[in-house]
């Protein structure tokens, strides 16, 4: 219909083509199918679900976790043809696949949900039940018209893959299906909004085109470029661009799809589109070259007449492919016949055979009881040579233990009950000891009073007294107990368990006992024994017997015994004990069915779980051991005596008389410079004398350091009261401060140089300090700003000492006492920050690499710890060796949102503020992100300049590498921003460490 349309139309009016062109385009967009891509192959090919309001792929994952787990293991070799379902390594959740190749217990799928592949082993693949052995949710689709610009396994077949994969997995498609292939893969029109993916790929080289076209059109390159059909804007540029060759396009066949209308069929087809004859017309008639309407209609006639041959073609192949298959199942069903003629005519022939012989016993038995007396000798020794082999082999399997599962089950139970450790009571008392302890110690740390605290000490050494006494006892009860031998005997007994018994299914084990497992053994192994008491008397019966013969042919013997008396009953006892015999080779004492199975799994479960839950309360009485121990030996030394700040109050007032020194040693320097007759020979014995002070104070600080790193220790664990008691320490302050502050310290005390360069908004000062370069970073504060700069600086060490390479260490705080400046002491790094070292040498591609994954961890670090640094630029990133990049702290004294808005926040042209940030948003962290990609940029191109958020800085990263212009582009995004544990997983940080 669509022809014939066209046709008439050409027919008519050559003008009325385009209408029918345009209204077939309206028709492909409306009857777009949604889908959402789950797996990426290639640059041109990927798998994708259709989006549907039921959610199929979820309730089919509810479906395969319920039934997965309890499903048939495979067994064999499983078909290529079945649906089964195997366990993904990627998060060990359950999904279909189908099986495309084995080697040895090891199966390569594909997750046809999916359309992802992977090798699984056979314990991870099951069998599925009918219900769920329906079509795959996922279909492979490809761009129609295009082929790989590389090999497979090229590099640049990768960077396509990746790209495609950024641009489109686990988003929704709108597809329009063209074709169908013959290994079921679908050729497709893809967009993502009004986005064509295909020209996406072709424009950065990934692909390439091959269209076919019409054997008579003179120049198929042309075409193409002329072309306004279902690929409007892929215009090669030259002639030489077109890679596209004739015959090289996959065989293609109709689109299975019902939606598609007669009309897209027509314009998609891969051999004579109207779409790419109407436009050459065009072209002609633009090229001043006016043909006739006869040559024209006969031309779009011919190409007609040939489309329509092409699916007459195709139909008659289809047809062609159903009369084979339909031949060879009327093959398949005439074996099938003649092997079941076959078969009746053999059992047929069995039956005849049968009767023959039937009938020729019938006729010999007459003479074969004449013969009986004869053959009695040869038929008593083969029967007795039989009953020989039988009781042979009844000793051989009472040799033979045939009830290890039995006995090492039962050996097991025996091991787990009887010789179980329980908690020793001295535990119930250690732990009415503890309590008493803890609500002292509780009371203790919540006294306000300093008059009650001699009475709330008193209280918490006498319940440490009695709590040390508990723990002796415990000590010498748990001392004596042997729990690492017990240890290793229950993982000995579950070891064992495990090799006879494998993985103990939990299901139709509830309810059972231990007691019902004895009782079943009992009651089998009574069962076994009454058959083995048959079988020994039946065959003593037998012996007395032949011993009785024997005394017919003994002539010594003196009484005779009569032919009557030992012939009586011989074949009676013969049979008797043939039976007994046969019964006790017949039967086993654990028959492997279904009770007995499900009475051994309940005793296993019972005793595994006596097992765990005793290795449990080992594990725990160990612990609480070693714990009660150690604290033993910590209050040994505080037994008669309590700790004291005195060692610290005298290293206070030594530094106190040191700083004195000091100060009255630069007054003496200073009035000898200033002198009319200079000294110098004094001047420097004083300076030296002014070193070795120095050295000393700073000395005494660093034991000052040390005295409240322990006081601080005895106050977090069992004396609180050092708090109250010596209150001049000011032991508080350096809790809260996490050991920052040091108030022993001024700014006169250093013999610093001032680092003017870098002083432009607070004062920062060169010096030494306990033997390491430093600077000091001065801050103007109130009494407000102190104790918000104290928490922050804390918080922010804290964060720090998880990624110390990563972050700048924070030395020290103190406040100064002659100026209302509060001083951070920071390591002093000689090669500056990054803005100095890109003035000097710039980092190469490698180098930044490197350098921004440091700057990422330690990022990571403090977003993990809930601090924002909103402060990131060139001057707060500092490099060490041009290897390790370090995030430089901030300003403790301002707030994120304060910091965020500084005008330093630029590097080069570039804007390091986010958008966000401009719309009056708070910062987070992915404001910091889009300060990384901002340096990251302007690393890469530092004489960028633009707007960074318009869509159009894409084009000026195009000579960067592929790698370098995704992750740009996911930092600097409004909003989806990567976060720094996403980005040190990018690509380009993976591709930096290999």
């Amino acid at each position: 219909m669509a022809s014939s349309t066209l046709l008439q139309c050409m027919l008519t009016s050559p003008d009325k083509v385009r209408d029918v062109m345009e209204q077939s385009r309206e028709t492909v967009f409306e009857t777009m199918e949604l889908v959402l891509v789950t797996h990426v192959v290639d640059a041109i090919t990927f798998w994708a679900q259709y989006v549907t309001e039921d959610k199929a792929y979820e309730k089919m994952d509810m479906v395969l976790a319920e039934k997965c787990p309890t499903a048939q293991r495979v067994k064999g070799n499983p078909s290529p043809h079945k649906v089964y379902a195997a366990c993904y390594s990627g998060d060990r959740c359950w999904y279909r696949c189908k099986v495309q190749k084995q080697v040895f217990d090891t199966f390569h799928v594909v997750y046809i949900d999916y359309g992802n592949e992977e090798t699984v082993r056979r314990s991870d693949l099951v069998e599925l039940p009918e219900d769920v052995q329906y079509a795959a949710l996922a279909k492979r689709y490809k761009f129609c018209g295009f082929h790989l610009a590389n090999e497979q396994d090229s590099p640049h077949c990768s960077q396509g893959k990746s790209f495609l994969q950024n641009l489109i997995y686990g988003k929704k498609l709108r597809i329009n299906a063209m074709s169908e292939c013959f290994d079921g893969t679908i050729l497709v029109q893809a967009f993502q909004g009004n986005l064509d993916i295909g020209e996406e790929v072709l424009k950065f080289k990934f692909a390439t085109i091959n269209l076919p076209v019409s054997r008579e059109s003179p120049s198929p390159t042309k075409a193409l470029q002329k072309q306004t059909g279902l690929w409007p804007s892929r215009r090669p540029q030259r002639d030489s661009d077109s890679t596209g060759s004739l015959g090289y396009a996959p065989k293609l066949r109709p689109s299975v799809s019902n939606q598609k209308p007669q009309v897209l069929m027509e314009e998609s087809s891969g051999k004579t589109g109207i779409d790419f004859t109407v436009p050459e017309a065009e072209r002609e008639l633009s090229g001043n070259e006016q043909p006739t309407t006869e040559t024209l209609i006969q031309q779009l006639c011919h190409q007609v007449t040939e489309q329509m041959l092409n699916e007459a073609k195709s139909e008659l192949q289809k047809a062609r492919e159903e009369v084979q298959e339909k031949i060879k199942e009327i093959k398949k069903l005439e074996k099938d016949k003649c092997n079941l003629k076959y078969h009746a005519d053999h059992l047929q022939q069995q039956l005849q055979e049968a009767r023959l012989e039937l009938e020729k016993a019938s006729e010999e038995r007459p003479r074969k009881d004449e013969s009986v007396e004869v053959n009695m000798d040869s038929t008593v020794w083969e029967r007795f040579s039989r009953l020989a082999e039988k009781v042979e082999a009844v000793r051989r399997n009472r040799e033979r233990n045939q009830c290890t599962a039995v006995e090492s089950l039962s050996e097991s139970v025996a091991l787990v009950i009887n010789n179980k450790i329980v908690m020793p009571l001295t535990s119930e008392t250690l732990e009415v000891a503890w309590e008493g302890y803890r609500q002292a110690l509780k009371q203790l740390k919540e006294c306000e009073n300093k008059g009650e605290l001699q009475d709330l000490v008193n209280n918490r050494n006498q319940a440490r007294s009695i709590l040390l006494t508990a723990i002796d006892d415990f000590l010498l009860v748990v001392g004596s107990l042997p729990i690492s031998d017990r240890l290793n005997t229950l993982k000995d007994v579950s070891s064992s368990l495990m090799a006879v018994f494998g993985s103990v299914p939990t299901d139709d084990v509830q309810g059972q006992s231990l007691e019902q497992f004895c009782e079943w053994k009992t009651q089998k192994l009574h069962k076994f024994r009454n058959v083995c008491q048959a079988t020994d008397y039946s065959l003593c019966a037998l012996s007395d017997w032949a011993a009785n013969t024997s005394k017919i042919f003994c002539l010594t013997e003196k009484i005779a015994v009569s032919l009557e008396a030992v012939g009586a009953g011989v074949d009676e006892l013969l049979k008797q004990a043939e039976s007994d015999v046969c019964e006790e080779l017949t039967i086993t004492f654990f028959e492997q069915n279904v009770e007995d199975m499900k009475i051994m799994a309940a005793a296993c479960h019972t005793v595994m779980q006596h097992i765990q839950k005793e290795q449990h309360l080992l594990s725990g009485l160990r612990k609480m051991y070693e714990d009660n121990r150690k604290f033993k030996e910590d209050m040994v030394q505080w037994q008669n005596k309590s700790p004291k700040a005195d060692e610290l109050l005298h290293i206070k007032k030594h530094i106190k008389s040191l700083r004195s020194q000091l100060r009255w040693k630069l007054v003496e320097v200073g009035c000898l410079e200033e002198a009319d007759d200079l000294d110098l020979p004094e001047i420097l014995r004083k300076k030296e004398e002014i070193t070795q002070t120095r050295n000393a104070l700073f000395q005494e600080i660093g034991h000052e350091k040390e005295q409240y790193t322990k006081l601080c220790e005895l106050v977090n664990g069992n004396f609180p009261e050092l708090l109250r008691l010596y209150p001049e320490a000011d032991i508080s302050s350096y809790l809260i401060s996490e050991g920052l502050l040091m108030k022993s310290l001024d700014r006169d005390l250093f013999d610093a140089e001032p680092m003017r360069e870098l002083s432009g908004r607070r004062p920062l000062v060169c010096t030494e300090f306990q033997c390491q370069k430093v600077v000091l970073k001065g801050y103007s504060v109130d009494e407000e700003l102190e104790v918000k700069m104290i928490k922050q600086a804390a918080q922010y060490h804290r964060a720090q000492n998880q990624c110390p390479s990563s972050a700048m260490p924070l030395l020290g705080l103190f406040f100064g006492k002659s100026d209302p400046l509060a001083y951070i002491i920071v390591p002093y790094y000689s090669n500056g920050s990054l803005k100095a070292l890109q003035k000097r040498s710039p980092l190469t591609p490698s180098e930044i690499g490197r350098v921004m994954r440091g700057v990422l961890l330690g990022l990571q670090s403090l977003h993990e710890s809930c601090i924002i640094h909103a402060s990131l630029n060139p001057n707060n990133v500092f490099v060490l060796n041009r290897k390790q990049g370090i995030v430089g702290d901030f300003d403790f004294t301002k707030t994120p949102e304060q910091r965020a808005v500084d005008y330093g926040m630029v590097a080069g042209s570039i804007s390091l503020v986010a958008p966000e940030l401009r719309q009056s948003e708070p910062p987070s962290p992915a404001t910091d992100m889009y300060a990384v990609g901002g340096l990251m940029l302007w690393l890469h191109v530092p004489d960028y300049t633009g707007d960074v958020d318009s869509e159009q800085h894409g084009q000026r990263l195009s000579g960067l590498q592929l790698e370098v212009q995704t992750l740009i582009s996911k930092l600097l995004v409004c909003s989806g921003r990567l976060s720094a544990s996403e980005a040190l997983r990018d690509y380009y940080f993976l591709l930096d460490e290999n």
